[in-house]
């Protein structure tokens, strides 16, 4: 019995042993592949930082950029009219067609007239009847005068007859006022369109009786020259004086801008305008200011209240840095780029960006000319990274002329 115990626990502790052993050499194993593949990714690590990125660059090169703006703006008449009667009296029929062009002085509707004649030949009537009464008063005083020197008659007679001829002389002008008068209400009956412009619909129709209530007949518009207004709001206003205090904006001499419409279609008008007004005040309920440019329309191509875009130009950026769009990243501090230096390395570059000109950017602040801009393969670059820069324009050239080239072997 001793003997079996014995033995029994000699095989547990060779047991125990062997498992401690194996323990050690697993250990030592797992060990040493851990160092080999450790060794490995610093190896392929090292390699991959030693070989530089391919990337295309672009000069950054200061230059004058004229820039300009571009809102959303409304077309007004230059001159808006009311047609509407002189005189109360009935419509005798419309002349013109409406919504078409008419000339300064062509007839638009014509009222009744007949009244007005009359009016005209009782006050002609009137006048005849004054200056004969007038012609006897003279008469009067020059068998008078004559008399009252002899001292046939007293200096009463002639006071009576000289003051007849001048009641009489005030009523024959009286009476001439009234022919003119007579011949002013006939002539409005004929209204005419005091301006060149398109009409709108008539409000009255044929028949009707035109007094002071519902004496407007239509409208006409001037539409050449016409306004295109457009609203400027307070923000882009501080922004666009602060620009201007900064230098980064410089405006044309004699702040001549020039307005160029763009039609709904895109296309852009043939011509050009100039600034004419800029309201003093603020809009209250909107907090814009107006601002009115002139635009000849000979055409009649723009109509009022269309709705159209301005491009104010004249403008200009001084030595102003512009780089591609997908050479600026944006990331958790902002926006920046990268710059390949001197030794041939990436350089992380807050920028401080401005409008959009085209597929370039205005960058403000954060780079110098003569940077090398990164402006494609610059997503996985880090600082310190060495890269091997082309310039843009080549690497451009390079891959049209390979194109080029394939579609050429492709025809053959």
């Amino acid at each position: 019995m001793r003997y079996t115990r014995f033995w029994g626990q000699m095989s547990w502790w060779c047991l125990s042993r062997s498992c401690v052993w194996l323990f050690v050499v697993f250990l030592a194993s797992a060990m040493m592949i851990a160092a080999l593949g450790c060794e490995k990714h610093e190896t392929g690590q090292a390699q991959k930082e030693q070989h530089p990125a391919d990337v295309t660059v672009v000069t950054a090169a200061p230059r004058d950029v004229p820039v300009s703006f571009e809102y959303i703006a409304q077309v007004q008449s230059s001159r808006e009219v009311n047609i509407q009667a002189r005189v109360s009296g009935f419509l005798d029929k419309r002349v013109y067609t409406e919504g078409a062009v008419v000339k300064e002085g062509q007839t638009l509707f014509v009222m009744d007239q007949k009244p007005f004649k009359v009016q005209l030949d009782q006050a002609r009537a009137a006048l005849a009847q004054q200056e004969a009464a007038h012609e006897v008063a003279r008469k009067n005083l020059d068998r008078v005068k004559p008399l009252t020197a002899a001292n046939a008659l007293s200096q009463k007679d002639l006071d009576d007859a000289l003051g007849q001829l001048q009641s009489t002389a005030a009523a024959v002008e009286q009476a001439k006022a009234s022919v003119e008068e007579a011949k002013l209400n006939l002539s409005y009956t004929v209204i005419a369109s005091p301006v060149n412009g398109i009409t709108s619909a008539a409000l009255q129709q044929e028949g009707a009786y035109l007094s002071q209530t519902n004496s407007q007949l239509t409208t006409v518009a001037v539409i050449s020259p016409i306004y295109v207004n457009f609203s400027l709001s307070e923000n882009d206003h501080l922004s666009y004086l602060d620009q201007i205090a900064k230098g980064l904006l410089v405006e044309p001499k004699d702040r001549a801008y020039v307005a160029e419409i763009v039609l709904v279609d895109g296309s852009v008008y043939p011509h050009t305008g100039k600034v004419t007004f800029a309201a003093p005040s603020f809009n209250a309920q909107t907090g814009t200011f107006l601002i009115r440019t002139t635009v000849d329309n000979p055409d009649g191509l723009l109509r009022p209240n269309q709705y159209v875009r301005i491009r104010l130009k004249g403008l200009t950026r001084p030595n102003a840095i512009l780089i591609p769009q997908r050479a600026v990243q944006q990331g958790a501090r902002g926006h920046f780029a990268w710059v390949v230096n001197q030794e041939g390395k990436a350089e992380y570059r807050p920028v401080v960006v401005g409008d959009w000109h085209g597929n370039d950017w205005f960058i403000y602040e954060g780079l110098n000319a003569g940077d090398s801009v990164v402006v494609d393969g610059g997503l996985t670059l880090r600082p310190g990274a060495p890269v091997k820069a082309a310039p843009m324009a080549e690497k451009n050239g390079t891959e049209a002329a390979s194109k080029t080239g394939s579609a050429g072997s492709g025809n053959k």
